[in-house]
């Protein structure tokens, strides 16, 4: 069976790896296609693909006439499964990156070279909206919880983080492969706990300063106390991610594709 060695740091002649842009989305046909327009501008060549979380309102077919790759799960799975979906197409497919970037629009995607740069020397990059101390003003529990959150996931992973929960990241090809089999699929295993997974399992993960928006169509699924609520949920999430054990991942070696998932 042909095997690919997968180097780290492969970088490509326009100065960015092979790169995947992986959007999860749940209903988000009013902002999908303004979205995937932006990342076309912003990296053109760059493939992007949309993981249609189970929705209801077209958000594929949206999709697909903008011209991103889709893979449609047949119900709702959550973030953290949708990502795991789109790392292992990722995986099967050989691509050098993959940066996940969210379906209602308040990622920029001008911040996307940016954000795979930071792979020359990481494996995980997130993008922080709070990185070089700019950034939305904060304030109440939910500073709190994200104080406490930042804090503790500085020290696991050692190196500063000041925006833990932000969706806006890169893995590289070690990160790929161990997302593939292990990405959590749980409720926020996709931003806390996946940060603490891969840095016990020995990748390095840094941050970036980037810009981020509002979303830009639907509605938000959080008030301030729901907002509150939602970063108290992610302090339990963190102490539960940091009570399981380990995963070690060896040197990467990709099999030649088999069955990839479909994607039309």
């Amino acid at each position: 069976m042909r095997t690919q060695v997968a180097p780290v740091g492969l970088w490509h002649h326009a100065g960015m790896p092979r790169t995947l842009v992986a959007i999860p989305a749940l209903d988000e046909a009013e902002t999908i296609g303004a979205v995937i327009a932006e990342v076309r501008a912003a990296v053109p060549g760059t493939d992007v693909l949309v993981v249609d979380d189970g929705s209801t309102d077209g958000t594929a077919r949206v999709a697909r006439a903008a011209g991103a790759r889709v893979i449609s799960l047949p119900f709702n799975v959550g973030v953290g499964g949708a990502m795991r979906t789109a790392f292992l197409y990722a995986q099967r497919h050989g691509y050098d990156a993959v940066v996940q970037v969210d379906a209602d629009g308040q990622h920029v995607a001008e911040g996307i070279p940016t954000i795979v740069a930071g792979l020359a020397d990481a494996s995980v990059v997130v993008g922080s909206r709070f990185a070089g101390g700019s950034g939305p003003e904060v304030r109440g529990p939910r500073r709190w919880a994200m104080h406490l959150l930042a804090a503790t996931l500085t020290r696991v992973c050692r190196t500063p983080l000041t925006d833990t929960t932000s969706g806006f990241r890169a893995a590289d090809r070690q990160a790929i492969a161990l997302f593939a089999r292990h990405y959590p699929a749980e409720y926020l295993g996709d931003t806390v706990e996946s940060l603490v997974l891969a840095a016990r399992a020995g990748l390095t993960v840094r941050e970036v300063p980037v810009a981020m928006r509002r979303r830009q169509g639907g509605a938000a699924s959080q008030s301030p106390v729901r907002a509150s609520l939602y970063l108290g949920r992610a302090v339990l999430a963190l102490y539960v991610a940091l009570a399981r054990r380990p995963v070690r991942v060896t040197p990467v070696v990709l099999p030649a594709a088999a069955t990839p998932p479909t994607a039309s």
